[in-house]
């Protein structure tokens, strides 16, 4: 009995010498060996998933091509030297009175709007100046357009080209679809209606090879500059 009583009195000392010593922060390394550490997680340690195939949000977009200029509707290239020479043969004339060809200047291939090529030759003129018919033909249609404005379509006789004007200030009196007309007729007035300037008018003057299908406001463009310049 005796010997219990003091292995009990032993236990409280010793349970008390450990509670002292916890409190003064001087726990035995046992003790602090038994709290298992933990490692910190430092708080902006965030991995960013992989992007997903497929996903517009990680994926940039396919680029967009830029649209490529309207094509031409052909140029002095893409005549043959035959039709070339057929043109300077007929003796084309000058379709603005008191205007030589030492006034004029090359516009055939000035860039115009949304990219646009001028393809034809820009005669500037004094308004109300006669516009003559550059070869016998024939009228095939009178045009108002938001462009041109006041045109006169002509078909050469053989109907392998199409003589256009435009910007007409007038027609001449008495001018109609169907008329046939000679080489030096007046045939209208320079003007500068359709997309013109005021202060500038002009005649707008195109050559056109006429295709199989004889479409008067379709052709391959031919520069005039060449062809009216060619007695200089």
């Amino acid at each position: 009995m005796k010997s219990l009583l003091l292995f009990l009195a032993g236990v409280l000392v010793g349970a008390n010498v450990v509670y002292f010593l916890v409190r003064d922060g001087r726990a035995p390394v046992a003790v602090q060996q038994a709290v298992p550490a933990v490692a910190p997680t430092p708080a902006m340690d965030v991995k960013t998933p992989a992007p997903v195939a497929g996903d517009t949000m990680t994926t940039p977009p396919a680029a967009t091509p830029t649209p490529a200029p309207p094509t031409s509707s052909g140029g002095i290239s893409a005549v043959t030297p035959a039709t070339l020479a057929q043109l300077s043969a007929s003796g084309l004339l000058l379709p603005v009175a008191g205007i030589t060809a030492r006034q004029l200047t090359d516009t055939f291939t000035d860039a115009r709007a949304e990219g646009r090529s001028h393809d034809a030759l820009d005669i500037m003129a004094a308004r109300g100046t006669p516009v003559v018919a550059t070869a016998d033909g024939k009228v095939v249609k009178l045009f108002t357009s938001v462009r041109g404005g006041l045109t006169i379509y002509e078909f050469d006789p053989t109907e392998t080209y199409a003589y256009y004007y435009a910007h007409l200030d007038r027609y001449q009196a008495g001018l109609a679809e169907g008329q046939s007309i000679k080489r030096g007729d007046v045939i209208g007035y320079v003007g500068s209606t359709g997309d013109a300037s005021p202060e500038a008018p002009h005649l707008h003057f195109a050559i056109f090879a006429l295709g199989p299908e004889k479409q008067w406001w379709k052709g391959t463009a031919i520069n005039p500059y060449p062809l009216l310049t060619a007695a200089r």
